[in-house]
């Protein structure tokens, strides 16, 4: 049965699988091409950028990715995108749903080189946080949603072991301000609202070094 680019556009969006109408297998060598052609500029050939303001994306689950990259494309009937970021918005704009499943599954195969928490002094806090939560701020613990060791489950929850900290400090920051809001049912929003600046930056950088 032929899936419709627009039913593998509106899959992944949502975060769903289709149990019965499995998505058709990725061209990762096409994948690559649309990478070293569109991303590799900011994300680094094989997704390890150089930068903190640029995500690492080598290792990243891949319907994760794809959901990203869809939600900072135009909704129907031109609705805004989900996740607004102009420069984001350029390179995303032409990419159909078999070139954002492509890539998305290109960077998924590459091998992270993972960044190093730095600041000694934090590391218990960040550590509690993502392996207990907060319990008298209602925080959760990461580890409940992203794993143990960072690795993620695929589509709502991403890979955050050696991530930037300083990205992964700014995205936190941009779920608690409400900047950033394609978290399904606001739960990224709602942890995010009951961390100080203090408590963010620590679980960062414990997540940087998470292995």
């Amino acid at each position: 049965m032929k899936v419709r680019p627009a039913l593998i556009a509106a899959t992944l969006a949502s975060g769903s699988v289709l149990a019965a109408d499995p998505l058709p297998k990725a061209d990762v060598a096409r994948g690559q091409q649309i990478a070293t052609q569109v991303c590799a500029a900011c994300h680094g050939p094989d997704g390890n950028s150089i930068g903190p303001a640029n995500p690492k994306l080598a290792g990243q689950i891949p319907e994760y990715l794809a959901k990203q990259l869809l939600n900072f494309k135009p909704g129907p009937d031109n609705k805004p995108a989900a996740r607004p970021n102009p420069v984001m918005a350029t390179f995303a704009a032409p990419l159909s749903a078999d070139d954002v499943r492509n890539v998305s599954a290109f960077y998924s195969t590459q091998t992270l080189k993972p960044e190093k928490a730095r600041d000694v002094k934090t590391i218990t806090l960040g550590e509690r946080i993502w392996r207990a939560g907060i319990a008298d701020k209602n925080v959760p613990a990461c580890a409940g949603c992203h794993g143990p060791a960072g690795a993620g489950n695929p589509a709502q929850y991403p890979q955050l072991w050696g991530q930037f900290a300083e990205y992964t400090e700014a995205q936190l920051k941009a779920f608690r301000s409400g900047e950033r809001s394609n978290d399904p049912n606001r739960m990224m929003r709602l942890t995010a609202s009951r961390l100080s600046d203090q408590e963010i930056k620590a679980v960062a950088d414990y997540i940087a070094g998470l292995r």
